[in-house]
């Protein structure tokens, strides 16, 4: 049974401004427990920093952690959904782009984050993934 992306998703996305820092952004995916922050200047989506894009992208290409705007290395196309669809459409949509997390937009403002392991917990909670995604982090190793 398909469920609504709102009944989903995580509500109050983490977003800094472009000229942040990929410190300041790993520092608040640490903190929060999360994988991704949204880059935006007022409720406008201008990328996505993901802490691969962190890894593959910023470290692994000698970019300096203290001075490097999230805006040279964020991924600018970011796929979006709104709340009212379906978690089928979100799974489809993120097939179809090769993505883990969509941005939830309604009426051109933020308003979540689903992402894949969201919709497995709601629609295929006995599924591996749905197992993963709703343990705890894992602190450290």
């Amino acid at each position: 049974m398909a469920h609504l992306v709102k009944d989903v998703m995580t509500t109050g996305p983490l977003t800094l401004s472009p000229e942040a820092t990929l410190f300041e952004a790993a520092r608040l995916m640490r903190d929060r427990d999360v994988g991704d922050v949204l880059v935006t200047v007022e409720d406008r989506i201008l990328g996505i920093l993901t802490d691969r894009d962190i890894a593959v992208r910023a470290v692994a290409m000698g970019h300096d952690p203290y001075r490097t705007p999230l805006r040279s290395v964020c991924t600018p196309d970011v796929r979006t959904i709104r709340p009212d669809q379906d978690t089928a459409e979100a799974a489809r949509l993120m097939r179809s782009a090769m993505v883990r997390r969509l941005a939830v937009v309604e009426d051109g403002c933020l308003r979540g984050v689903v992402t894949l392991g969201d919709i497995a917990k709601a629609d295929d909670p006995r599924s591996s993934l749905a197992d993963i995604s709703a343990a705890p982090p894992n602190s450290g190793a």
